[in-house]
């Protein structure tokens, strides 16, 4: 029996619980069953149906397992942190309490067969699979599976060191390797089929065995480095394109030979080998031909039955297996289909058998610990037993709902019996003393509230469909439904009898309340309903019986201020005998017999109860407090609450009173029930028995007696029956005089109501019919049937037939004239027919009910208004549209796109439409291009570092230039952008394109000279456009003159005149114009009458401008000209002479002339006329000609333009290729960086795992030479033991030695193969479990060979005990040998085992190695094979051999190379003869030096001989000037008169000088003054500063800031230094720019310009 925690106190205990959970269902023994329920783990006996629960303290029971050998039961709990509980059968003692790292909750459990061993799985966030010594409270070991959610886990029940994990599409088996005391999980994953029953094997994505490099395209690398992954998720990425749907896991069995029997969702059986990790799909053996046909003809009966049954028949669809259960015979599955299907497998083929059929699907099957009996478990709740060795059908061994409990309550007198009712409809009878199950009624429709009449033994039961049925419950061992009332169609919320048992109050959606008679002799009569204004949260009922009253009150809740309402109505018993004076004719209680009543409050509330003494408790909604009210006779706008008790539940609320009003219960979602004082509101019990992930509590109702309280869960499927523990004995003698005193009260009406309900005929109720009896509306008129009806629609339709009755002769005269009128509308409408369309009236116009018709109207115009709402919302998303479109395709473009078309051919040229550059994009390219030119400077630079002897080969190299630049120049760079305007002097040489930057920095270059060959056509293809206008206009100008000629011809001729399309001027199409308009434009009045007085004032003004009477005069004298022109000629006509009208007879002589002359003029006018004419005609064909030739010569243009279009197309293609190359390059040195980064990651990853395993290396082989030892020492004493036998019984005579021997090696049979062949479980083994196990077995069965009769005979007693003592010594030895080996053999098993994976790992190591060795070569070779495009002609290449040349070892060079080289070689020749030259004309040179020598000897002689006179011959200065000079006196007179006058202007200056510095003095004197003055206020201003100085000096030493200052001196005296340094470089360079200067200067214009 359960017990409360021991924080809730003594107040309350469990008395029973029942509910039932088809899941989790587990034997515990041979005859007893557990499975969750709630909080509570129940116990049922199934031959005695008796149940024992045990309670999860802590809330509701997690995950669930139970082993039937060791009779143990573990169960998690549902909280933070939880715990694994393990209790003990048939004592429910807790042996064991196991706490994890689990933070939320455990989803699965399991036992192993055999051994204290216990696997647990969590949920979210960890994912941890645990393994527990249960016994010993240790945690063996645990592994991680983040994100993954298991479904299943199974022991294997031949070996528990091997697990199953089943999750939705994956089955893992789990190794538990054993090592000494250390234990280790391994992972072994299965890889299933797919959903088609294929098995794929397993690819290795990370580590592809097959490459396929490619020399273009690259190295073949795997689909994670492609992705750029790195890390675990490279390791485990898989494609969507390479997921394939893996099959469904539904169930799964192991068995005997360790094998995994699995169900799926798709049909499919597997097998699965767990030694090997492999799965096989099981295939149906093809079965006889006659069995076949009866197959066929049992599957077409079960589809038409299926079919009859309203289900879908399985179309051969493969049957979807939910449980299976093996044994020694084979295996026993079923699934939906509610089959139990016997499976005979053999190899990979099976063979089945229907066993038992049972029309219910099977959730699970379960063998008895002894495998006698097999339970079948229904989803319906429903448990069927099975026996395999008799092979009948299968037998119902319980019939309970697994479906939640709705309500519960006790049947009266209220100490025997309690009745419940589930979600499902179907009512259950407990006998109250141990909560036996006593007997079910199904009621086939779903329920929705439950009340037992304490007048009766009858129980009402309210359900979906608005029905109340009644039961007889006066035998409760056969409950039936005696009556139902089908009272409306809105559901029935809740059912209330009073305490008198007079009245039934049921609560209905809507605010509708339904009276009835409770009594069975009234035949539970409908007496009336009531509606209220708003929802109905709660009823309470109180019975007077002193007045003979009933009050109701009703909590409703008020949604406009979020408050509470009550309101209290009365019911007397006169309202049953009298009914008809308290009800209107429709049923409805009159509002002023019932005596209502409202009280408004002043806090929201989910629940309220009304005692007697008119105290209101109620629950508040808001928050968790219980608010007292006092009700008194006031009239109050707003109850405040008095008292206000904080409950420590939360959640929405529930209150219930005892029928004495002593107690108040009240519960809350948290599952507790808490029992306060109803006068002192002090706790006196509290019960967790339910939890909040059960939903809460549901319902709780006190036994009549206050003994008992039944309480219910939300979604737990847990009925609780709670007892009082402890309790004051006052308490509980009130609580019994009340029930006495009502009881006796209501015994004589009890024992007569019972008889007439015994008496009443069992309600045959058919669901079907009610389902028909539903469709049938309240409103048809004329039914007859009032068995399908409402009570509510019999009482409308009763009041309509009197109504009918009543007024009959006034409808008739109604009917009359309607007819009447219905027939004059009819003329009408026909004569409408026959007037024309702009007369006819609508339809709806002739509707004469006015309501009717504005209602038309109004909908129509809804509408029209919803219509126009669409339609703007259309249109706005349209606009929407056209804005982004336009923005997108024509406002960011800074050249449109457009076409240009030609005149007289099919061919248009379009350009290129371009987005203006964004800021980022050119601050980019400024920065490439300025890196470029540091690169291409720093280069130039590094060149002239170097020898300059190839200066020389300057001139050679400039011819060869001059004739290879142009092909060579684009066949390196790969394109002919530079002819188109890009400038390639820009890009990189694509032999230098090495590292990252360079390739990004030319995709920009690429892209900026691509934007410049579109620019370049745009700026021609602009030209053209602008050229096609004025082709356009002039020959629209042309036109004109041709229309003027075509005038003065008189002729008729359709001009050609070109005009520019909608691709010319796309802006056209942004534009609507008003020809496109076809509908007719819609103006204003204001519009039309401003338009009429336009239109008027143009007419008055083209009348005002034609009335001029100097214009007529003109016409009328000279045709509207001063003078005649030739253009004129052709209107010209001579008018014939007056007499012309007369016959020629009578024509005189002189008119004759006349005549003549006039015929002449004639003739000569048409002459003249003739010849304008033909010039008129050549000059129109001249116009023509010009036309089409200066058309034509556009379209030359036009053509021109397309093939540079064409070839501009070509050439950004190049450059688009070029692009596509560099990010290809990229894209495959990024993925191979990635590719290495992950490698990296997976080689450290590998290396811990090495470092770990070299560990477990370490410490198993730690383990096996700490059991080497210990083997080996038992192995010496079991020689040691046979050695010391011989000596202790050698003095024994011959023949008693020979037979002790063998006596002393005879072994005993264990009896465990007695057992293995008396049981049917297929998972008995015959080793036991540990070596106490095995020894304790040995020594019983040595009892029976130690006994005397095995004694020989003539051997002494007390040397028989000696030997039995030394056989069982040496039998102990032996076992324990046994088992060390075994445990030896184990650990080397472990040891090798790692060892090979450690094998494994280092191979993996290498792999990895020559992986990241392999890489990096690529990546070398990708750095050094680089894509080079190319421009090659087109031709043929023709080779004077057949055999074409092998260029594998080719190295790909610069032709600049080639030609540098002949260039130099040419250079160097040239060089020779030049030498040679000079060497010739060097020699000639000499020897003309060597004559010209001496010559000059001879010439130097003469001279000295000459000097040699000169110098002997003496003469003075002025001799010399006497002779040299012609006129000596004057030249004497001049020289003294220039020094006279030279000396008169000295003396000038020096007397101009003396005044100039004697001013200088003065003014110096003066300011020598001024000077004085200021030093004098400057030694005033010094004496001030002076005295500043030194305060500041004083602060300064104060704050002490002489760092901070010399800092700030030594800053300022760098910045002193730094401008002195700029100073003197700006001068450097303003002297080496004046020197350049001079210098170009100095240079003649020839010089530039070679230069």
């Amino acid at each position: 029996m359960a017990a409360g925690p021991g924080s809730e106190g003594p107040g309350l205990e469990v008395s029973w619980v029942q509910g039932f959970s088809n899941k989790n269902l587990a034997f515990v023994n041979n005859e007893t069953l557990c499975y969750p329920c709630g909080n509570y783990i129940l116990f049922l006996d199934i031959q005695t149906k008796k149940t024992r629960a045990v309670q999860c303290q802590s809330g509701q029971v997690g995950a669930f397992a139970a082993n039937a050998n060791s009779q143990v039961v573990a169960f998690s709990n549902r909280q933070l942190n939880p715990l694994i509980h393990i209790y003990a059968f048939p004592e429910l003692r807790k042996v064991a309490e196991l706490k994890g790292d689990a933070q939320l909750d455990y989803t699965l459990l399991a036992l192993s067969f055999k051994g204290p061993y216990l696997a647990s799985y969590s949920s979210i966030p960890e994912f941890v699979l645990s393994v527990w010594n249960w016994q010993e409270n240790i945690l063996l070991c645990s592994e991680s599976q983040p994100g993954l959610t298991g479904t299943s886990l199974s022991f294997n029940p031949m070996n528990w060191q091997q697990l199953c994990f089943v999750a939705e599409s994956s089955v893992t088996i789990w190794c538990i390797e054993r090592s000494k005391d250390e234990h280790l999980l391994t992972r072994h994953p299965v890889e299933l089929p797919d959903e088609h029953g294929a098995i794929s094997p397993h690819e290795d994505l990370f580590f592809p065995l097959f490459r396929n490099d490619d020399p273009y395209y690259g190295p073949d690398l795997p689909i994670s480095a492609i992705a750029g992954l790195e890390g675990e998720e490279a390791e485990t990425f898989v494609p969507r394109n390479c997921i394939k749907t893996s099959v469904h896991p539904t169930t799964h069995c192991w068995t005997a030979a360790s094998e995994i029997y699995m169900g799926c969702r798709e049909g499919y059986v597997l097998a699965i080998d767990t030694e090997e990790y492999s799965v096989s799909v099981l295939q149906q053996k093809a079965p006889p031909e006659y069995m076949q046909k009866v197959a066929d003809v049992v599957s077409y009966i079960r589809s038409r039955v299926q079919k009859k049954k309203g289900h879908k028949p399985s179309n051969g669809e493969k049957t979807v297996l939910l449980a299976m259960a093996f044994c020694n015979e084979g295996l026993y599955a079923a699934g939906h289909e509610g089959i139990l299907t016997f499976y005979h497998i053999k190899d990979l083929e099976y063979e089945t058998k229907i066993c038992a059929n049972i029309s219910q699907p099977i959730s699970s099957l379960i063998f008895s610990p002894d495998y006698t009996s097999l339970l079948l478990v229904t989803d319906q709740g429903t448990v069927y037993s099975y026996r395999p060795a008799h092979s009948g059908e299968a037998v119902k061994l319980l019939d309970t709902s697994s479906s939640c409990f709705l309500a519960a309550d006790f049947l009266t007198p209220g100490n025997n019996y309690c009745v419940s009712v589930t979600i499902a409809g179907e009512v259950q009878v407990w006998s109250l003393e141990d909560g036996t199950f006593l007997s079910k009624l199904n009621l086939g429709t779903e329920a929705t509230s439950m009340a037992c009449c304490p007048s009766s033994n009858s129980v009402a039961v309210g359900t979906q469909r608005g029905q109340i049925c009644f039961l007889d419950v006066t035998k409760a061992e056969a409950p039936r439904v005696v009556h139902r009332t089908f009272v409306s169609k809105l559901p029935v919320l809740s059912l209330h009898y009073d305490q008198s048992g007079q009245f039934l109050i049921a609560r209905a959606t809507e605010g509708h309340i339904f009276i009835l008679d409770a009594r069975p002799s009234k035949l539970f009569q409908v007496l009336g309903y009531i509606v209220l204004a708003d929802e109905v949260l709660h009823l309470s009922v109180i019975s007077d019986f002193k007045n003979d009253l009933v009050e109701v009150m009703v909590l409703l809740h008020v949604a406009e201020v979020q408050k509470a309402r009550l309101e209290i109505f009365r019911l007397s018993s006169a309202m049953i005998r009298d009914n008809d004076k308290y009800v209107n004719e429709q049923g409805m209680f009159n509002a002023s017999d019932l005596k209502k009543k409202q009280y408004d409050l002043d806090l929201p509330l989910s629940s309220a109860v009304r005692l007697k003494d008119k105290i209101v408790y109620g629950y508040c909604s808001c928050a968790p407090f219980i608010c007292k009210y006092h009700l008194s006779a006031e009239t109050k706008l707003e109850f405040s609450s008095e008292k206000k008790i904080p409950s420590k539940q939360f959640g929405s609320g529930l209150l219930c009173s005892s029928p004495n009003s002593q107690w108040l219960a009240a519960a809350a979602k948290d599952g507790v029930l808490f029992i306060y004082n109803s006068s002192t509101l002090d706790i006196l019990a509290q019960k967790h028995c339910h939890s909040y992930q059960g939903g809460g509590i549901r319902s709780m109702v006190f036994s009549l007696d206050g003994n008992f309280i039944l309480v219910n869960g939300e979604n737990d499927c847990a009925l609780v029956c709670l007892k009082w523990k402890e309790i004051k004995e006052t308490e509980v003698e009130e609580a019994a005089l009340y029930w006495k005193s009502l009881r006796d009260i209501l015994n004589k009406s009890t024992s007569d109501e019972n008889s007439v309900l015994k008496s009443m005929a069992e309600w045959n109720f058919d669901p079907e019919s009610t389902s028909k009896s539903l469709s049938v509306t309240e409103e048809d008129g004329d039914i007859t049937d009032t068995d399908g009806m409402t009570w509510l629609g019999q009482k409308t339709q009763q009041v309509m037939r009197e109504e009918t009755q009543r007024f009959a002769n006034q409808k008739e005269e109604l009917q009359m004239g309607i007819r009447k009128l219905r027939e004059t509308i009819q003329q009408m409408l026909h004569e409408n027919e026959q007037v024309p369309d702009i007369e006819k009236l609508e339809h709806w116009e002739f509707n004469l009910d006015l309501e009717e018709q504005e209602q038309v109207q109004a909908a129509a115009e809804e509408d029209v208004a919803r219509a126009r709402r669409e339609m703007e919302m259309e249109t706005l998303s349209y606009c929407y549209l056209q804005d982004l479109i336009k923005y997108e395709c024509w406002d960011d473009m800074c050249v449109k796109g457009r076409a240009v078309k030609c005149f007289h051919m099919d061919c248009e040229v379009w350009n290129y439409p371009l987005k203006e550059r964004s800021k980022e994009e050119m601050e980019t390219l400024k920065k490439v291009l300025q890196l470029k030119q540091t690169e291409t400077a720093d280069l130039q630079a590094q060149k002239k570092s170097l020898d300059s002897e190839t200066a020389l080969s300057e001139e050679g190299e400039k011819a060869a230039g001059e004739v290879t630049d142009d092909g060579a120049s684009f066949c390196l760079n790969g394109s002919l952008s530079s002819q188109y305007g890009g400038d390639t002097s820009i890009l990189y040489h694509q032999c230098d394109l090495h590292t990252k930057e360079q390739k990004l920095n030319q995709i920009i270059l690429l892209k900026d000279v691509i934007y410049k060959v579109k620019t370049a056509f745009n700026e021609e293809f602009d030209m053209v456009v602008q050229q096609k206008e004025q082709e356009i206009a002039r020959v629209k100008e042309r036109n004109l003159k041709i229309q003027e000629i075509l005038e003065q011809l008189d002729l008729q001729v359709e001009l050609w005149e070109p005009v520019l399309t909608d691709d010319e001027m796309p802006e056209r199409a942004l534009t609507v114009q008003d020809s496109e308009i076809k509908a007719e434009k819609y103006m204003t009045q204001e519009e039309k009458e401003q338009a009429e007085m336009q239109a008027k004032l143009e007419r008055e003004r083209r009348l005002a401008a034609t009335d001029d009477e100097r214009l007529r005069a003109l016409d009328d004298m000279m045709g509207g000209v001063l003078e005649i022109r030739r253009e004129d000629i052709l209107k010209m006509d001579i008018p014939p002479p007056v007499f012309v009208s007369r016959p020629e007879d009578l024509w005189t002589e002189e008119e004759k002339k006349i005549f003549e002359e006039y015929e002449k003029k004639v003739k000569e006018l048409n002459e003249e006329k003739e010849d304008y004419r033909q010039f008129l005609r050549n000059e129109w064909n001249k116009i023509e000609a010009s036309i089409k030739e200066t058309t034509q010569k556009f379209d030359e243009i036009v053509r021109k333009l397309s093939e540079k279009k064409l070839k501009s197309q070509m050439v950004i293609y190049q450059e688009e290729l070029k692009i596509i190359n560099l990010i290809y390059a990229l894209l495959l040195d990024e993925e191979l960086d990635t590719r290495e980064a992950g490698l990296h990651k997976f080689l450290m990853k590998k290396k811990k795992e090495k470092v770990k395993g070299a560990r477990k290396i370490l410490s198993a082989k730690h383990g096996v030479e700490a059991c080497t030892g210990p083997y080996k020492e038992a192995l010496h004493e079991e020689e040691s033991l046979e050695h010391d036998f011989m000596k202790q019984f050698a003095h024994i005579p011959g023949n008693l030695f020979e037979e002790l021997l063998q006596l002393y090696k005879h072994r005993p049979e264990t009896p465990n193969t007695e057992t293995l062949l008396d049981t049917a479980n297929p998972y008995v083994k015959g080793s036991p479990e540990n070596y106490q196990d095995a020894v304790s077995r040995l020594m019983k069965a040595m009892d029976e060979l130690d006994s005397p009769e095995h004694m020989p005979s003539g051997l002494d007693q007390s040397m028989w005990q000696h030997f039995c003592l030394a056989r069982r010594n040496k039998m102990e030895n032996e076992e324990l040998v046994k088992w060390k080996a075994l445990a030896l053999s184990e650990m080397q098993a472990c040891l090798r085992r790692r060892t090979g994976e450690n094998d494994k790992m280092k191979s993996e190591l290498e792999n990895t190695f020559q992986e990241l060795t392999w890489l990096k070569e690529e990546k070398m070779k990708l750095q050094q094979n680089l894509i080079v495009q190319f421009l090659l002609k087109q031709g043929q290449v023709e080779l004077e051999s057949t055999q074409i040349p092998e260029y594998s070892d080719a190295v790909l060079i610069d032709r600049s190379v080639v030609e540098e080289l002949n260039c130099s070689l040419a250079a160097q020749g040239e060089k020779k003869i030049t030498a040679m030259v000079e060497f010739k004309d060097f020699s000639k040179g000499i020897i003309q030096l060597e004559w010209e020598h001496k010559k000059m000897k001879m010439q130097i002689q003469d001279l000295k001989e000459k000097a040699r006179d000169i110098v002997i011959l003496p003469i003075s200065k002025d001799c010399q000037l006497f002779l040299t000079v012609h006129n000596y006196e004057t030249h004497i007179a001049q020289h003294l008169a220039g020094m006279e006058q030279s000396l008169g202007v000295m003396d000038k200056l020096h007397k101009k000088n003396v005044k100039n510095h004697q001013k200088k003095v003065r003014e110096l004197k003066k300011c020598i003054c001024l000077k004085e003055q200021e030093n004098y206020e400057l030694s005033l201003q010094l004496k001030e500063m002076l005295v500043s100085v030194s305060e500041r000096m004083h602060i300064f030493e104060a704050a002490d800031t002489r760092d901070i200052s010399e800092e700030i001196t030594r800053q300022r005296y760098q910045e002193i230094l730094k401008q002195k340094y700029l100073r003197n470089l700006i001068r450097e360079q303003e002297k080496q720019l004046a020197i350049l200067q001079s210098e170009i200067e100095s240079w003649n214009p020839r010089t530039l310009n070679i230069i």
